[in-house]
């Protein structure tokens, strides 16, 4: 199954429904910062998450932004997607290794307490910014409270990242189910009924769900209405004159020490671990063209 995204509605408009099918784009994110097993289950449920969130967005200029600042050893996640199923991420610490928890990847424990900071820029001359506290660390639950408390938006938010034996990802994937103000007392407890017997999505997408599937098995006898599907995919869009720019940040003694040293450097992106080399004639060129726009 190629990864892709579905939006839709049920109960007659009354719910709106995102699922989306995400394990080569959790596997690249992997593979590019050689993440530990709970690393990757933690970074790809924030990456899932943030591609339905950035479907949701009306323009394909429109940046979404998820950061997890908190204690855990993972050291933080920080994730960017925009309205073209396009997304990147990093963590903190992608080395970090924990003992499982009830026989699963122990993501809460690697996140630890914190905050989780939602940044929506949408052209506008300030970009949208909301926070709440991480209530689980387990980042299905962190967006559900999310979104009920920033953004008025009775959710429920179901993520999951399985790995194989050999640490790659076997499957990835998740659903955001929302109630619209209109929504009926039956719809909401007809919803909130079928989302109780619910097993774990990565469950259901071992079965082999689809993302049609897997929200259908979230709505239970509310019918889906699939209204558009995309395709999704891990991508960064740094170049070298763009990471150029974060050099041109560095302090200029630091800069010219380098100069003098007479070496190239090597700099990576940190959404994807791309390296960009510079050399003692790039670094010049960087102080070169500060000196001009100063």
């Amino acid at each position: 199954m190629n990864d892709y995204m579905i939006r839709g509605t049920a109960a007659g408009g009354e719910i709106r429904v995102f699922a989306a099918y995400t394990k080569a784009t959790v596997e690249e994110a992997r593979e590019r910062h050689g993440l530990s097993p709970v690393a990757t289950a933690a970074l790809g449920r924030l990456m899932t998450g943030a591609l339905m969130m950035g479907s949701m967005m009306k323009n394909d200029s429109d940046v979404l932004t998820l950061q997890i600042h908190a204690d855990g050893p993972i050291n933080g996640l920080t994730v960017t997607a925009n309205a073209r199923g396009e997304v990147k991420g990093y963590v903190g610490n992608p080395e970090v290794m924990l003992p499982p928890k009830n026989g699963k990847l122990d993501v809460g424990g690697a996140v630890g307490i914190g905050l989780l900071s939602v940044v929506k820029d949408l052209g506008l001359k300030e970009p949208y910014s909301g926070q709440t506290i991480l209530v689980s660390s387990e980042i299905g639950d962190d967006l559900t409270y999310y979104f009920a408390n920033s953004e008025q938006v009775p959710s429920s938010v179901g993520l999951g990242v399985l790995m194989n034996k050999d640490n790659t990802v076997r499957h990835a994937g998740g659903f955001i189910i929302q109630l619209m103000p209109f929504a009926s007392e039956e719809t909401i407890s007809t919803l909130e009924a079928n989302i109780g017997k619910m097993n774990s999505v990565t469950q259901y997408l071992d079965e082999g769900m689809t993302p049609v599937e897997l929200a259908q098995q979230v709505l239970g006898e509310l019918e889906l209405v699939v209204q558009g599907e995309m395709p999704v995919k891990f991508y960064c869009d740094c170049n070298k004159e763009k990471v150029a720019a974060a050099v041109a940040s560095i302090a200029r003694e630091d800069i010219e020490e380098m100069i003098a040293d007479d070496e190239d450097i090597e700099v990576k992106c940190h959404f994807c671990n791309t390296a960009y080399t510079y050399t003692p004639e790039d670094l010049q060129g960087i102080l070169d063209y500060s000196d001009k726009e100063a």
